[in-house]
Order: C-alpha cells, then sequence, then structure tokens
C-alpha cells in the first residue's frame, strides 16, 4: 500500500492513479479530486482541511 501524493491518505493495492513523470519521479493518487488540484490546477496541499498535511494556524 502506498500514500497519496495529494492528501495522503492510503491507497488499497489495484485502486488509485499513478502518474510518471518524464524525469521517473512516480506521483499516486487516490481519486480524480487529488490528481486534478495537484497536477492541473498546482494546489498546495497544506492549504486544505480534508488532506493530512494542512497546518493549522500557519498563514
Amino acid at each position: 500500500m502506498v500514500d497519496c501524493s495529494f492528501c495522503g491518505k492510503r491507497i488499497e493495492k489495484g485502486t488509485g492513479l499513478m502518474f510518471v513523470y518524464s524525469s521517473g519521479k512516480i506521483n499516486y493518487f487516490c481519486s480524480k479530486k487529488c490528481e486534478k488540484n495537484k497536477l492541473k490546477l498546482r494546489r498546495k496541499p497544506r492549504k486544505f482541511k480534508w488532506t493530512k498535511f494542512f497546518e493549522k494556524g500557519k498563514k
């Protein structure tokens, strides 16, 4: 099992998405929501309460 690259949620074997850059870096995503937020919208996971990486009180 691996963790989602955006929200940090555990991904069960056989589910989720894997995105491989031409440089060889691999990103795993649990859903299209996480994939879109990271790749298309280029958002930081620290700014969203629903992610594991949320930093409370930092602005």
